[in-house]
């Protein structure tokens, strides 16, 4: 059981890495002011997919974490584990509403462009 729930947190590494570069190359492209591009848009989708799956992993290993807290009498690990979930959920909705806001303020700056 322990062995599953170490296996699952190992493996939420790669997303969490995949994550952290994209949020720097987004950064970069803010500091290259080319922050309303496809490249950007890209970069918060690739974000969001990645804390979706963090979520689902966790999700996964929740009854194994309420095994091991029924076991030990600790309600304290339930409560991290509902944070180790639902704390990824936030970032994938806010990064989401970033998404769809930076996709329609390039739509309006294409639009703008056009019309001269």
């Amino acid at each position: 059981m322990l062995k599953s729930i170490l296996i699952v947190m190992y493996l939420t590494v790669i997303p969490f890495f995949i994550a952290l570069y994209k949020a720097f190359k987004l950064l970069n492209y803010i500091d290259r002011d080319i922050a309303f591009s496809e490249l950007s848009i890209k970069a918060l989708k690739n974000i969001k997919y990645c804390a979706v799956t963090i979520s689902v992993l966790y999700a996964a290993i929740m009854p194994f974490i309420y095994l091991l807290a029924d076991i030990d009498d600790a309600p304290g690990a339930i409560l991290i584990g509902l944070v180790l979930t639902f704390a990824p959920i936030v970032i994938a909705v806010f990064a989401a509403v970033l998404e769809k806001l930076l996709k329609h303020a390039l739509d309006i700056k294409s639009e703008n462009d056009l019309t001269v």
